[in-house]
Order: structure tokens, then C-alpha cells, then sequence
């Protein structure tokens, strides 16, 4: 409870501080990845193997019924709220996890659902407070916490505590963590004030990783194009120059711009897969590079340069930053929402830069940098302040 002085005392706490977990189940989905809850020593850990998952979608939560320890008759009344709070713990580092509240009635599943970024592998509390939250007396009131798409190997999320609160919103103080809203739409772009082309953007192949590509090109009526073709042996590879905002904190979302070359589009994936799964498939799949060479040459790169002997599953974010799917025109526009945790640490040159893959059988190709045509680069738009 010292943890947590914003609210006191709770409705519902979990301080899994008894030999047995009671109430909480666990659900896995959209991939091959086990989970269960098991108590640790005064706190909980959910376990999850992804060593079996091929394709890097899964989902894996826990879940419980709240509504006996809650007020829902108080929680149904438009000047409340429900807050849920927890102390939690990540072995893989940077990661995002999810709270998800909802009911038995619940259609829009994302409406109440929110992200953390957990920047490394300590403790962090994290909270969200629901807005217009339908809940009536009678209702299972379900609360969540989830991991998804964090990589193919084992991965332990430890919960120090979990709590709820009916609250009034005016009262209960701002939500601790980062909320962050799972899809946000996409700004208008003139609404940020930097746009900055790429400075290096090249590709690497895992069958070919001593080869650099930079200069990959196809044969137009105009001459040849310069293009990043995304395949899945073959990955763009995309760095910035952000000397001219050192110590500057970026302010909100921001956006990846790409643009479309050719981008071939097909493929029953639900008919093996089913539709949950099925409907992953098709999608440009996009992450941070953590380690390797943090000063790779466009001119000079490798997958093997680029790695340096490190573990690829280190190198690269196993997690996702997003999924899109691809404008299929030539011309067209993908925007790539960036959360405001992933731009700060490009900023700060913690993150190297950024990795485009596919999952599934797709073969899209975007315009370089090194194209002649203008306004086709790369290139990332996001605003920020000199506030710390």
C-alpha cells in the first residue's frame, strides 16, 4: 500500500502475498504461446513460452471478475469512474504492456484498453482511469493486464500488486505511467513541427549478410527508381540525423511516413490460420533497433555489419512497434504511428533506428532517399519541447 498513497484504501487489492492465486485466469491468442500465473515470493508472475510461436502476434493476460469488491452501483453513475492500478516488473526490456477493462457487454474491446512502455527491467507503477466506462449493477466488471507480441522466447511479467477503484475522475489525480492509446488516428501532419527525410536508409538480407544493397533500384519509363523492398529475407533499414535536437523532449505521437513503389497484395491467410489470425497476416511490421552498430553507413551496411556479432534478438526489438497495413498504389502513403517513448529514445540515441519487416508473403517496396522523384524519402514528423 506504501506503493500506491494516491488511493486509499482500495475496493479490490491483489497483493499476492498468499501461497495460492485466487480469482485470476489466464488467456492466450492470435499465436502458439502459453502462459500461467503462479505466485512468487509476495508477488505474482505471469509466465509466458513464445519459443514455439513462428510468427510474433501472440497475446498473453490475465484476467479476473472485480465486480463483488466494487461499488458497480456507484460505478454506473456518470460522475464516476474505475481506476486500476499495478506494480510491475518486465524481464525483456523495452516493452509495452496493456491494461483492458471491459464487461460481459462489452462490442468495442480497445476503447478502455491503454499501453505502457516499460523502458527497462524495473519496477514501474502504472494506472489508467477508464472515461464513460458502462458498467451497470449485475455485470461482470473484468480487469486485464496483457503482453503481446514481445518476441519468440520465455518472458516473465511480475506483479507486486493489482488494484481498482471507483473513483471521481476530478479527484483521483493523474494516471501514473505513460497511458498510451492503442492505434491513435493518425495526425494531420502540418499540426507537427519537424519533418526530417531520413538520413540513412539502406536493406539488409539474411541470405545474403555480407551484401550491401544500397543500391537497389527498378527500371522505369523515367529511369531507374531507387527503392527499400520489404520481404521476408530482406529488411529497410532506416536512421536519422538528430544532432540539431539534442536535450529535447518530444511531445506526443509521431509519424513514419513511407511511400509506396509497388506493393503486390494477396493470399487466403484465414483459411489455414483462421480469422483472428488470418487478418494478422499481409501487414508491414515495424521496430527499433536497440543494438548493434549505432553509427551504420548507408553506403557501407550489412545484416552482419549491422549486427556486429550481437544476437538478433537483442539487436532488434522482438516487439513490434506497430503493424500497418500497406497503400497499395504507387504514390500512396503508410503512415506509421510512432508512440511518444519510441521517438524519445531515437532522440536520445538509445534506439539506433528503425526495421521494416512483413508478416506474411507480402513483397512491398517503398521509395529511397537516393530517388529522384521529390517528397518520396522517408520521413519522420514529430513535434518536440525544450521542457524537460
Amino acid at each position: 500500500m506504501l506503493a500506491a498513497p494516491s488511493l486509499c484504501p482500495a475496493q479490490f487489492l491483489d497483493q499476492f502475498d498468499q501461497p495460492k492465486i485466487e480469482g485470476w485466469f489466464t488467456m492466450t491468442g492470435d499465436g502458439s504461446a502459453t502462459a500461467e500465473f503462479v505466485p512468487a515470493s509476495g508477488y505474482a508472475i505471469l509466465k509466458i513460452d513464445a519459443t514455439r510461436d513462428p510468427y510474433g502476434v501472440w497475446w498473453a493476460l490475465i484476467k479476473r471478475d472485480i465486480a463483488p469488491a466494487i461499488d458497480v452501483a456507484k460505478l454506473a453513475q456518470p460522475a464516476y469512474e474505475l481506476r486500476v492500478e499495478a506494480r510491475v516488473r518486465s524481464s525483456h526490456a523495452p516493452r509495452r504492456v496493456n491494461f483492458m477493462l471491459n464487461t460481459q457487454r462489452t462490442t468495442d474491446f480497445h476503447e478502455h484498453l491503454r499501453e505502457y512502455d516499460l523502458p527497462d527491467t524495473d519496477w514501474h507503477t502504472i494506472s489508467m482511469t477508464t472515461r464513460n466506462f458502462d458498467a451497470r449493477p449485475g455485470d461482470n466488471v473484468y480487469v486485464q493486464l496483457c503482453a503481446t507480441d514481445f518476441g519468440p522466447e520465455k518472458y516473465e511479467i511480475e506483479v507486486d500488486y493489482y488494484r481498482a477503484d471507483v473513483v471521481r475522475p476530478d479527484q483521483a489525480g493523474p494516471d501514473l505511467g505513460e497511458p498510451l492509446i492503442y492505434h491513435p488516428p493518425v495526425p494531420a501532419l502540418d499540426t507537427l513541427a519537424h519533418h526530417l527525410p531520413v538520413t540513412h536508409d539502406s536493406q539488409i538480407h539474411t541470405d545474403f549478410p555480407d551484401v550491401n544493397f544500397n543500391d537497389w533500384h527498378a527500371a522505369t519509363a523515367a529511369g531507374p527508381a531507387r527503392i527499400l523492398t520489404i520481404d521476408p529475407h530482406q529488411s529497410p533499414i532506416l536512421r536519422w540525423d538528430f544532432s540539431q535536437l539534442a536535450n529535447r523532449t518530444v511531445t506526443g505521437e509521431g509519424v513514419l511516413e513511407l511511400t509506396t513503389f509497388s506493393a503486390p497484395q494477396g493470399g487466403n491467410y484465414s483459411a489455414p490460420f483462421g480469422e483472428d489470425l488470418g487478418v494478422e497476416f499481409g501487414r508491414l511490421h515495424v521496430f527499433e533497433i536497440l543494438g548493434g552498430d549505432p553509427a551504420w553507413d548507408q553506403e557501407t551496411v550489412t545484416y552482419n555489419s549491422l549486427l556486429r556479432g550481437g544476437d538478433p534478438k537483442q539487436v532488434f526489438n522482438t516487439q513490434m512497434i506497430q503493424d500497418v497495413d500497406v497503400a497499395a498504389a504507387p504514390g500512396g502513403k503508410t503512415y506509421v504511428l510512432l508512440p511518444r517513448p519510441v521517438l524519445q529514445r531515437l532522440l536520445d540515441g538509445t534506439t539506433k533506428g528503425i526495421a521494416l519487416r512483413p508478416l506474411g508473403a507480402i513483397n512491398a517496396t517503398f521509395y529511397a532517399s537516393e530517388d529522384r522523384a521529390p517528397g518520396v524519402a522517408p520521413t519522420l514528423h514529430f513535434s518536440t519541447t525544450t521542457q524537460p
